[in-house]
């Protein structure tokens, strides 16, 4: 891409989407600017992956074409406002990746800029990641291109009004941390019937992710696989049965509804 990416917060995402980029060669060293608080961070980002970094935001917004914000939602303001009015009248792509924070504020606090908001999450940083964009009003097709080839470097990207994002954070965004309990029960399930502690966990990832790439790439309703499996009297069904007592399934959709709230009122704060 010929373009200057500005990243201000370089941590687990933002080095992420970094690497991914340059694995890909969608950006070289020289053309990627970082700025982060700490030290030690910009000293690891610049020996690791030969970029300019430095703890001056607006160094980084001048150079950019593409200015991603990768910090906490909590801070949005300490970096506006570290910003100059001339760098802030410019015209490059915003991509936000602050959870909760709504296009509608991102344009306030940065004026006259085109404004996507993106929600990845964390399999991103080993390129299996899904990334959710809400385009802001009038981005222009190249702009939405250059999105798409930013997060398409770290996995699959769809595309959804604003008003979906809350729950696409709830779901996506949140969901690894729910399949990686989901996973630990799997095998420490494993160990109580005496298997090893690394077998156990082995057996419980695979099991996981080779589920979930049948069920992609046969675009089998996961009750058709659940139905597959589930013989009559057998041991499939009697741990489905154990499971639907325990409210597995309602557990799962109540989690979802709680980080569904909490990502509005991140957005309100």
């Amino acid at each position: 891409m010929n373009a200057t990416l500005g990243v201000i917060g370089g941590g687990v995402m933002g080095e992420a989407l970094i690497s991914r980029l340059l694995a890909e060669q969608k950006f070289t060293p020289d053309t990627i600017w970082v700025s982060d608080p700490q030290a030690s961070r910009r000293h690891y980002l610049q020996q690791t992956y030969g970029l300019q970094t430095t703890d001056d935001n607006q160094a980084v917004a001048a150079e950019a074409d593409i200015l991603l914000l990768a910090v906490k939602p909590q801070v949005l303001d300490t970096v506006a406002d570290s910003l100059s009015s001339d760098v802030l009248s410019g015209t490059p792509l915003l991509l936000s990746i602050l959870a909760g924070v709504p296009l509608d504020r991102l344009t306030r606090r940065f004026p006259g800029w085109s404004v996507i908001r993106a929600m990845p999450n964390t399999p991103a940083t080993v390129g299996a990641g899904m990334t959710a964009l809400a385009l802001g009003r009038d981005i222009s097709p190249e702009h939405q291109q250059q999105a798409r080839l930013v997060f398409e470097s770290v996995g699959e990207v769809i595309e959804v009004p604003e008003t979906l994002m809350d729950a696409v954070t709830a779901l996506s965004g949140s969901g690894p941390g729910y399949m990686a309990l989901v996973i630990e029960a799997l095998a420490d399930g494993g160990v109580a019937a005496g298997l090893p502690r690394a077998t156990a966990l082995q057996l419980a990832i695979q099991t996981v992710k080779g589920t979930a790439e049948l069920l992609q790439q046969t675009n089998w309703h996961p009750g058709v696989l659940k139905d597959r499996v589930t013989s009559p009297g057998g041991t499939t069904i009697a741990g489905v049965a154990e499971l639907e007592a325990a409210g597995l399934r309602s557990a799962l959709i109540e989690a979802v509804g709680a980080a569904y709230r909490r990502s509005r009122e991140l957005g309100q704060s």
